[in-house]
């Protein structure tokens, strides 16, 4: 990413590397479909979705992007997240990766029913 932060969404995908726009493309319509109430906007410099709390993140990096479902969505697939490069909060795909459309739908999925349930302000 540049030296100067993206004001934007859209900014932050047109400034990302060359080889990460066909991920982030298709990653932000998949999240945009399981969370259709959600307001897109950058945090700390990244796109999260929020409704109005966090619901998740993502990043791009020169090699890979970084999905940030949070804590509980990363607990609850953890079996099948295990095939996969993660961390604590994140699914890193890298981009000569196939993005895994299914696993990405069901965790963003998982997260919106998340938050429509909790009560609280927490974000993670």
């Amino acid at each position: 990413m540049p030296a100067a932060r993206p004001k934007t969404v859209d900014a932050y995908h047109a400034a990302a590397p060359a080889e990460a726009q066909a991920h982030l493309k298709r990653l932000r319509a998949l999240l945009r479909q399981a969370a259709p109430a959600a307001t897109e906007v950058l945090k700390w410099g990244n796109p999260f979705f929020v409704e109005p709390r966090f619901v998740f993140a993502y990043s791009a990096h020169k090699a890979h992007l970084s999905f940030a479902p949070g804590a509980a969505a990363m607990a609850a697939f953890h079996s099948e997240l295990a095939a996969h490069t993660t961390t604590a909060h994140f699914l890193k795909i890298a981009y000569r990766e196939p993005l895994p459309e299914d696993l990405l739908r069901r965790m963003a999925e998982f997260c919106v029913a998340t938050v429509a349930k909790r009560s609280d302000d927490k974000f993670w």
